[in-house]
């Protein structure tokens, strides 16, 4: 059984609490991954001063320079994809597939930020005086906690880290204590890429001790943050009193809109893939399936179809579609709202069971006569649940599918230009998807929502600019 270390200033030093946190695997809760450190507000002041201490050296570094140790970290990542994917798989449950996919995806994110090292940072503005010269150009911000949850836990490190890396500023990172195995092998890989001491930084333990930490330390400049309302909504105060510059994405309850001149067979195989893969443990998973009564009938019963092939178990396992929940508490979680889905009225159609199999697994589950008002329709389950809503026309689809406190991912399946025009036109949410699933991201596209699903700042491609850098505007006369 491995120990990981915190990593402040170039060195892997264990907490000074001496406790330890082991990360078990929640599709056998009986084999520990690996056990990481339960650290304190003391670490989380060490990683800062270590932060601040190496930023303005970074900074004045060039970006191509800072562009190329990205590039550097990308290789290294690449050539361990196979062992930290199933690190991944072992410390969150999804299958080996997709845990490959999204480390491949971060080698991608880091390459395209390496590249950014070597893009724009400024403008020529003209002046109103002929005999002057008027630029801007952006300045790093200082340094920067990046706080991130366990469901993408090499995605969504990297696509913070890397540009606020590539931009001149230094980072402390702070992922989910149930992925921290994970995220020190990726911070390995930037270690054993060259990067100066202190330019990254990693801390584990509980959330509620460490983020607060983060936020009020003295040395922060800016915070990022992937998680929960609840917790998001904290950082978010804590940072505005504070004055420090905050960015929080936190979460959706998606929709997707079913036309009556769909094509049904896509609709319903997308509808599958965005709410029940990764076992529904998406900010962007379809959670709300509107679909038009004229196709109401024959799209359940091809859904019904397909789930019942959904095979669950072990992610490590070959022939698993579906993992199991992250956790015990988010088991819980799933299957109290499954209780609730019923209390309040719903019919089950399919699953909603736990499935015994020596880890946290439940039934993909599929709920038909979901009203708007019901809990199930509201609020965000993070779970393998799929909520069918039946509407008559196009309007009432999109009033509906508009009708949520979220604002994150939306999508439609139809034939027809102008519905699809209407729907762009219309729905509320930062991610518009014609014709498939809602969850997915493209990395060299602004990623972001609307309402309560985020602090509308964007993440990911050019927009991470206008979150990582500040505005300097230059006067030369």
């Amino acid at each position: 059984m491995s120990i990981y270390n915190n990593y402040i200033n170039g060195e892997w030093v264990p907490s000074e609490t001496g406790q330890l946190f082991e990360s078990k695997n929640p599709a056998n809760v009986n084999e520990v991954v690996g056990v990481v450190q339960k650290s304190n507000e003391n670490d989380v002041n060490k990683a800062f001063e270590s932060a601040k201490e190496a930023q303005k050296k970074w900074a004045r570094l060039s970006g191509p320079a800072r562009g190329e140790l990205l590039l550097k970290a990308s290789n290294i990542l690449e050539s361990r994809l196979d062992d930290i994917a199933l690190t991944m798989t072992k410390e969150m449950g999804k299958t080996l597939p997709e845990a490959k996919g999204e480390t491949a995806r971060g080698v991608a994110i880091l390459r395209y930020y390496a590249g950014e090292g070597s893009r724009s940072i400024g403008d020529n503005i003209p002046s109103s005086d002929a005999d002057a010269l008027m630029i801007t150009t952006r300045v790093p911000l200082g340094v920067v906690g990046v706080i991130t949850p366990w469901n993408f836990p090499v995605a969504i490190p990297i696509w913070k880290m890397a540009p606020a890396l590539v931009y001149g500023n230094t980072v402390v990172l702070k992922p989910a204590i149930e992925t921290a195995v994970t995220a020190a092998k990726v911070v390995e890989c930037f270690h054993e890429a060259g990067f100066p001491p202190g330019v990254i930084n990693l801390i584990t333990g509980s959330g509620a001790v460490i983020g607060d930490a983060m936020v009020e330390n003295e040395h922060i400049n800016a915070v990022t943050f992937t998680g929960s309302n609840t917790v998001g909504k904290h950082i978010g105060r804590k940072a505005f009193d504070r004055g420090v510059k905050y960015q929080l994405e936190m979460g959706g309850k998606n929709p997707v809109i079913v036309a009556d001149d769909a094509d049904l067979k896509l609709a319903v195989e997308a509808t599958i893939s965005g709410g029940l893969r990764s076992t529904g443990q998406k900010c962007t998973a379809t959670s709300r399936v509107i679909v038009h009564e004229a196709v109401y009938s024959q799209f359940k019963e091809l859904l019904l179809e397909e789930v019942a092939k959904i095979t669950v178990g072990d992610g490590a396992e070959s022939n698993i579609w579906m993992g199991p929940c992250a956790n015990e508490s988010q088991l819980n979680t799933v299957l109290s709202y499954i209780e609730i889905g019923k209390e309040e009225g719903a019919t089950l159609l399919y699953g909603g069971n736990k499935v015994e199999k020596g880890g946290y697994f439940v039934e993909p589950t599929v709920f038909e006569g979901v009203l708007p008002t019901m809990r199930i329709a509201r609020e965000e389950i993070f779970g393998p649940v799929l909520a069918l809503m039946k509407v008559s026309s196009m309007e009432e689809a999109i009033t509906l599918a508009n009708d949520s406190d979220f604002g994150l991912s939306a999508s439609i399946f139809t034939t027809n230009i102008q519905k699809m025009l209407e729907f762009i036109r219309e729905m509320d949410a930062g991610l518009i998807r014609i014709n498939s699933e809602s969850a997915g991201v493209e990395l060299q596209a602004p990623f972001g929502g609307m309402k309560q699903s985020s602090s509308h700042s964007r993440e990911q491609g050019r927009a991470a600019i206008e979150f990582f850098t500040s505005i300097k505007t230059v006067f030369v006369k």
